[in-house]
């Protein structure tokens, strides 16, 4: 099959994943040390379990893709430069292939770590860990490798399933591709025996670390994309024994209802909610759940020291920063008004003229846009010019939308002051799991109240008013609803590149020339135009990605992709 990248991984050293100023571990240096010697000792032993834990937000990480990020690779955004070689502009162009970086890269991140896990898994019986310890620690490492396994999933359909096997840099390994129901179907295992093992809530040094309720939230992301178009009888390959690998044979709308019941699990722990707060501005919750290192919302978190390292990359020029994804027009115009109607909506109060006031309140939590108010060095908020023929954040000179990203961005920190951020990437929340539970109910029941319920409670937080849905929605309405729902309540979370896939609605998202907006100023007024930024090219083949050209070619087992 592979070498899957096959390295001694015994020098893992972690990531900062406490919630405190310092590490939970001392940093021993490990790079010299036998497996034996390293899981002789405890503290070792626990340093190499925390270093499996470095890359999982490898898939969400926004600085992926040179620091596009998928964004740039979906309808969200336009990444800087009109590099060719770049990897999201050949996600863009269409022109990605299985030979790009990017592609080896989802696949050795995530094999290299199933490795790590399985190494833990042998010398983990003869460690000093007390007991309870080793069974916690073991289901730990046992969510985790789950966890790559989705994310290889996601990337590629079915995959190899290695099992506790671990292969060495000299073995020849030769396994086949499994069913995609196959690696579902083990990943939801993974998940359930790991669950009674794992601690409901993590404290003090251990915040960060995996809790039964976020496996109980992987898996209902597991079996929400499993029920999805894409995967439940969609038929990427018409012949086995690609058909079965790339997703199930024959479609089976009961997988919904196994979905709707796995996120109404996660709600029913009542240990997680929005974090909501209108009364100190409309939306106020929204903005500052992200940057909350610890709230209620968070169930599985990518831990980071404090930093500035996404003002650094979203703001724009006049605040130091750059070089990031911008969001492009189509992103900007989904947010629809204060008063929860579409832009294009009668009624809705849209203003051509002055198109960003009276807006979703997460739209400016979201976005930054002409005018907007935005700190500079110690404060005040200062406006944001995008306007042509501004030096610094002008159309075309900062940005080639005429936005930048404001998401999960705290409000006092810029690059060229000394406050930092508590921040954690947000891998799962609990709005996920109301917009999951939205959606397969609505799949398997209709808009039945417990739908409207849970969008509705999205809505609220998010300071529109009125928040509720209109009355009386067919299925069909309600799956708008949601959708449009997703995609701005998860901009800029790793959500919508996924999601237009497995809904298969790429062909209508994807496939088009992207726009931004040009202003001009006049006087005291502004004019604005549609402009276009870059034409992207959505082929059926992209509904998955390639496998890596090199594993191919050191294993006629695999089987490629179709349309690669």
């Amino acid at each position: 099959m592979t070498k899957l990248k096959i390295t001694a991984c015994v020098a893992v050293l972690a990531m900062a994943v406490a919630c405190n100023k310092g590490d939970f571990l001392d940093k021993t240096a490990t790079s010299d040390l036998t497996e034996r010697s390293v899981f002789s000792d405890s503290a070792r032993t626990m340093e190499f379990l925390t270093g499996i834990y470095a890359d999982i937000a490898y898939s969400f990480n926004p600085f992926r893709f040179g620091g596009a990020g998928l964004e740039s690779a979906s309808d969200e955004a336009e990444g800087p430069g009109s590099n060719s070689s770049s990897a999201y502009i050949q996600w863009a162009a269409g022109s990605i292939n299985s030979n790009a970086w990017v592609v080896g890269d989802a696949w050795n991140t995530s094999y290299a770590n199933i490795r790590r896990v399985n190494v833990f898994f042998k010398y983990l019986p003869v460690s000093p860990f007390a007991n309870a310890l080793k069974t916690n620690a073991k289901a730990e490492a046992r969510f985790l490798r789950a966890w790559y396994y989705f994310n290889l999933v996601k990337h590629y359909g079915g995959v190899p399933l290695v099992g506790d096997t671990i292969y060495t840099g000299d073995s020849p390994i030769r396994v086949e591709r499994r069913s995609f129901e196959d690696c579902i179907n083990y990943i939801v295992s993974e998940l359930n025996t790991a669950m009674p093992d794992l601690l409901p809530t993590q404290f003090s040094n251990n915040y960060g670390r995996i809790t039964s309720g976020a496996a109980r939230a992987l898996k209902a992301r597991v079996l929400l994309y499993a029920a999805s178009p894409l995967f439940n009888g969609a038929q990427i390959a018409t012949e086995e024994p690609l058909r079965s690998i790339t997703g199930y044979p024959t479609a089976d709308p009961e997988r919904w209802r196994l979905a709707a019941a796995a996120a109404k699990e996660v709600m029913d722990l009542n240990l997680y909610k929005l974090n909501e707060d209108n009364s100190t501005a409309p939306g106020y919750g929204f903005y500052k759940l992200f940057t909350l290192r610890k709230n209620d919302e968070h169930i599985l978190q990518g831990m980071r020291n404090k930093n500035r390292e996404l003002e650094g990359m979203w703001l724009p020029p006049s605040r130091s920063a750059g070089d990031g994804a911008n969001p492009t027009k189509e992103m900007a115009d989904a947010f629809p008004m204060r008063n929860g109607k579409a832009i294009t909506e009668a009624g809705s109060g849209y203003d051509p003229t002055h198109p960003y006031d009276n807006r979703d309140p997460r739209f400016n939590y979201s976005i930054i846009h002409n005018e907007s108010l935005v700190w500079i060095n110690n404060g005040p908020k200062q406006p944001v010019y995008t306007y042509v023929g501004m030096p610094q954040d002008a159309i075309y000179i900062g940005t080639n939308t005429g936005f930048y990203i404001n998401k999960m961005l705290q409000e006092d920190v810029v690059p060229n002051n000394f406050t930092e951020t508590e921040r954690c990437f947000p891998l799962i929340r609990y709005a996920e799991i109301l917009l999951n539970y939205a959606e397969a109910l609505n799949e398997a029941d209709g808009a039945v109240p417990e739908v409207y319920a849970a969008v509705e409670a999205i809505r609220k937080r998010a300071g529109l008013d009125p928040y509720q849905l209109p009355a009386g929605l067919t299925k069909d309405q309600m799956r708008t609803a949601i959708q449009a729902e997703r995609r701005i309540e998860l901009a800029f979370e790793e959500h919508r590149f996924w999601d237009v896939r497995r809904w298969k609605i790429a062909p209508q998202t994807d496939n088009k020339t992207m726009h931004g907006t040009e202003i001009t100023k006049n006087g005291g007024s502004y004019s604005y135009q549609t402009i276009n930024v870059r034409p992207h090219v959505f082929r059926d083949a992209m509904y998955l990605w390639p496998l890596p050209q090199g594993e191919l070619s050191k294993s006629p087992e695999l089987l490629q992709n179709p349309g690669w």
